[in-house]
């Protein structure tokens, strides 16, 4: 009968569940929590998951069959949970409880008790003033036997046990704690540390409080959060149900953390620079487009920091960085999303090669700060990021893996196309054959063939160096061989890891490599447009059909003067997603952009 007393506080809340139960005399319960009616010939047991996406139903006839249906939970049995909690929430405001608390003052965390009295003997208690604690956080797993009740309370550090007992818990707690608690809820608990006798550390309950009281039920603890679209849409039932996703996010915190140790070491300064900016510049890639209402003037979401950091050294500062969100308006992928997160940094005075160093830095110390060690697996490939890494120019890579020198095709880019397809053409398919027929120089057929080709074998640390000329508008030319620039990009796992330059100072040939990056794009631009007018394409928007502006105020500072300096942007994103093992970058990104739910 005590079992029978456990929902006999909320009848009135369970009356609409009731109406969804087969006609024959039923009892409904959370997880972990019995209650049983009986007939003359037979009991049946309904079992309600309120944290599940399922509900299962057990009926045990006389003779001891079980027969187990399992259906589909849809949106009117989570209607129905939500009526029952609210039902509750009235509840507990009619006996002058409030389910929507100020405060709680806490003593410890979950994980700071599991530490202090881990030497706890098996059924001790510690009942000495200074063992009071007070915990809070969200009740995860709960167990109800008569006068006894077994909860699993989660904080942000770990879980620890309540041990509740009805003996000890004042008034009519004990049966507002069986009746109106459930998994979800948030509560607050003050009580004494007790060890059972299986072990288990608990805090034995002399008081508790519902401090949120939550409407809606969680996933099946048993299933968790599968539905990939639904965990990267409702990020924070994901971070409830599966706690390793919370995990992922506290050790990008801690890299955020060590990269800025790193830089800060070495005496940079952090600084902030626009987000809305007149020109889109500092890299190649179509822009998101915003109005200013009071300016009259269209403004552009950021596609790199470069410019306005390179504005701070002609200004006079001369270790500077930025951790800033960047925004492109462009493809979605495993790899890529719309927005991302980079560190940018320039050093005057200095060259490329004291960026591979800096690159090196800080990737190795973020490893150690995550893992202790710097022999790490991603997707099942062993990484080894003791230093230094190997390096290696671009044209060596491409002949190491294809056979292709470069260096002797010289400028005649007819040639080199049809040596490149005669070596290639077995193994390209059709989108690569067609990137390599259209490339306009030897410089651009050389990096298509280095993306297609080298760039996904490069699985362990990789500085690739001395990129052409025409693909690099913002790096010194090299000192030493013509058509080539001073600039690397690090690679792990066949993933662009940084990027980085000797920078280009002179303001006479920055404006003319800038003026000729937008005249190939608006060449691209006019084709593209006029092939979006035939009758198949059209409503379709190509990639090329943006509009690139020049930044006027960018080469006026630099005929300013900005004394010589390199400069690396490195995208923290990949580098969170190689620290924890995650395939994808949603998977590092807490809330990432998504299509719109049909």
């Amino acid at each position: 009968m005590d079992a029978l007393k456990l929902w006999s506080l909320s009848s009135q809340p369970l009356k609409h569940l009731f109406r969804c139960a087969s006609s024959a005399t039923t009892t409904l319960r959370r997880p972990y929590s019995y209650s049983y009616s009986y007939s003359s010939s037979s009991y049946s047991r309904v079992v309600l998951r309120c944290c599940s996406s399922t509900t299962t139903t057990t009926t045990t006839n006389a003779g001891g069959r079980n027969r187990r249906v399992s259906t589909s939970s849809s949106t009117s049995d989570r209607d129905a949970v939500r009526a029952i909690r609210l039902k509750k929430v009235e509840e507990l405001r009619s006996k002058g409880l409030e389910p929507y608390a100020y405060g709680w003052e806490r003593t410890h965390t979950a994980n700071q008790l599991q530490d202090i009295y881990k030497h706890l003997p098996d059924g001790e208690e510690s009942k000495s003033e200074k063992d009071a604690v007070s915990v809070a956080g969200r009740i995860v797993a709960r167990r109800a036997f008569g006068k006894l009740a077994f909860l699993t309370l989660r904080d942000d550090s770990g879980t620890i046990q309540l041990y509740c007992e009805k003996e000890r818990l004042a008034n009519d707690q004990f049966d507002q704690l069986k009746a109106l608690v459930d998994i979800g809820d948030i509560v607050g608990v003050s009580g004494s540390i007790k060890r059972t006798e299986k072990g288990e550390l608990s805090v034995y309950v002399d008081s508790f409080a519902i401090l949120t009281k939550s409407l809606l039920p969680l996933p099946d603890k048993y299933h968790g959060l599968t539905d990939v679209d639904k965990r990267y849409r409702q990020r924070y039932v994901d971070m409830i149900a599966n706690p390793e996703v919370a995990d992922v996010f506290r050790k990008r915190a801690k890299i955020v953390s060590e990269i800025r140790r790193a830089v800060e070491s070495f005496g940079f300064i952090e600084v902030e620079t626009p987000v809305l900016q007149g020109a889109a510049g500092g890299a190649e890639a179509r822009p998101f487009v915003t109005y200013h209402n009071s300016l009259g003037r269209d403004l552009y979401l950021r596609i790199a920091t470069e410019l306005h950091l390179k504005r701070m050294l002609v200004g006079g500062f001369e270790k500077v960085y930025e951790i800033g969100r960047i925004f492109r308006n462009e493809g979605i992928s495993t790899r890529h999303n719309p927005e991302f997160t980079t560190i940018e940094m320039y050093e005057a005075y200095s060259d490329y090669e004291s960026m591979i160093n800096m690159a090196e830095e800080i990737v190795t110390r973020c490893a150690l700060a995550v893992h202790g060690n710097l022999t790490i697996d991603y997707q099942g490939v062993e990484i080894h990021l003791e230093r230094p890494w190997r390096r290696e120019s671009m044209h060596n890579l491409v002949k190491e893996s294809t056979g292709i020198d470069f260096d002797e095709l010289g400028n005649d880019l007819k040639v080199a196309k049809e040596v490149t397809l005669e070596n290639l053409g077995g193994d390209l398919d059709y989108k690569d054959k067609s990137s390599l027929q259209a490339c306009t120089s030897i410089g651009h057929l050389l990096n298509e063939v280095f993306e297609i080709v080298v760039e996904p074998k490069l699985l362990q640390p990789t500085f690739v160096l001395d990129y052409p000329i025409e693909i690099s508008p913002l790096a010194k030319p090299h000192r030493r061989i013509a058509g080539l620039t001073e600039r690397f990009e690090l690679f792990i796992c066949g993933r662009e890891l940084a990027n980085a330059f000797s920078e280009l100072t002179d303001p006479t040939d920055q404006r003319g490599r800038l003026e000729e990056q937008v005249r190939q794009h608006n060449e691209k631009r006019a084709a593209a447009i006029s092939n979006s007018e035939s009758a198949q394409d059209k409503g379709k928007e190509n990639d090329e059909s943006y509009e690139v502006t020049l930044d006027d105020d960018f080469l006026t500072a630099l005929e300013y003067g900005m004394p010589p300096a390199s400069g690396m942007g490195l995208g923290i994103d990949r580098l969170v997603m190689l620290l924890t093992n995650s395939a994808s970058i949603r998977d590092v990104i807490a809330f990432p952009v998504l299509k719109v739910q049909q």
